[in-house]
């Protein structure tokens, strides 16, 4: 079971990026990373490795692993867009609306939040078609497609699937303490921003997870639902999150990666390997995730792997800093990624 850090996230954080600006440092995050080898060894860490945090919507995967465990069946592009949080696009959509008609569903079982799409063009086109913010629309509707479509598949009652104590619920959470190897006694519960249960992860053990995610992947006989999860979202990382997200461009950059964003600076990955990645961001921004998840990945090996494209990886962590709209600076990782450490 993983050693948890019982004091709050902020116990511990190390500098994970800096934002500089015309050659001075303006502004640090702070947070918590972590890598495994494909034993689940710590290799480097920054901050504590062990923290528990809410892996927000990194924990798609996961959940679908779960799904699939309880009689769900969808095809891979579909597959993937059950573990993404989507930008909306037209695909996206209709790829939701696809996974309930499959269930003899449509729209109205979906118990998500409703919101426009994250794609600001998609949500343009939303909006002069004359509809507003929509359960369909939102980001994780291929979540809650697959959930209503899994209570379908498995003969239990689709209106109450966001219930904790539903059958649902309850195989989500036994899944992801089986992959993350965390002690089920420290697992807390909460609602996440969709209105789906949402259960605290170790960073580490969200980090092995991710690992043996991507690692059963690579086996080409292996049909078990870790597996098909896996290679669902590499051969379709365009359904896991969509254009411009870096989610999607790194998976295009390294063959059999697996990786999701998810809330509040989190973020997990998965090499072919096994090697996991998982980090948090103190401040929960965004700015700095890309650069944090480029170097991390890096450190793994990531752009040592057979097919991976080593500087688009770099431009997929490029963030410039801009000074009258011009770049003047960037936000760069600092993790010291010569650093090995245990847990």
């Amino acid at each position: 079971m993983t050693n948890l850090v019982p004091a709050g996230v902020a116990h511990g954080a190390g500098p994970l990026a800096e934002v500089v600006r015309g050659g001075l440092v303006e502004s640090v995050h702070l947070g918590h990373l972590v890598v495994v080898d494909p034993q689940g060894d710590v290799v480097l860490a920054a901050g504590e490795p062990g923290v528990q945090v809410w892996p927000r919507s990194s924990v798609k995967p996961l959940q679908a692993v779960a799904m699939l465990d309880a009689g769900l069946d969808l095809p891979q592009p579909l597959l993937a867009l059950a573990a993404s949080s989507h930008n909306g696009e037209p695909r996206h959509v209709a790829g939701a609306r696809e996974i309930l008609a499959g269930a003899g569903l449509g729209p109205a079982a979906l118990r998500n939040t409703p919101d426009l799409p994250l794609h600001a063009p998609s949500a343009l086109a939303w909006q002069q078609a004359g509809h507003g913010p929509d359960r369909i629309t939102q980001n994780c509707s291929g979540k809650h497609a697959a959930m209503v479509a899994t209570c379908v598949a498995a003969g239990w009652p689709t209106e109450s699937y966001l219930e904790p104590d539903h059958p649902l619920q309850r195989q989500i959470r036994s899944t992801l303490v089986t992959l993350t190897g965390d002690d089920p006694s420290t697992v807390r519960a909460t609602v996440d921003g969709c209105g789906a249960p949402l259960f605290t992860t170790s960073l580490i053990g969200l980090a092995r997870a991710f690992g043996r995610l991507a690692a059963a992947g690579r086996v080409p006989d292996d049909g078990t639902p870790v597996a098909r999860v896996s290679r669902a979202m590499a051969a379709h990382p365009e359904m896991v999150a969509g254009i411009g997200r870096e989610d999607t461009l790194a998976m295009r950059c390294v063959p059999g990666l697996v990786t999701k964003i998810g809330a509040e600076g989190v973020c997990a990955a998965g090499l072919p390997d096994g090697t996991g990645v998982a980090f948090k961001i103190l401040d929960g921004s965004t700015r700095a995730r890309p650069a944090i998840l480029a170097a991390a990945l890096r450190a793994a090996g990531a752009a040592r792997l057979a097919g991976a494209d080593a500087d688009a990886l770099d431009a997929v962590g490029t963030t410039p800093v801009l000074g009258g709209g011009q770049p003047v600076g960037e936000v760069r990782a600092v993790v010291d990624t010569r650093r090995g450490v245990r847990a």
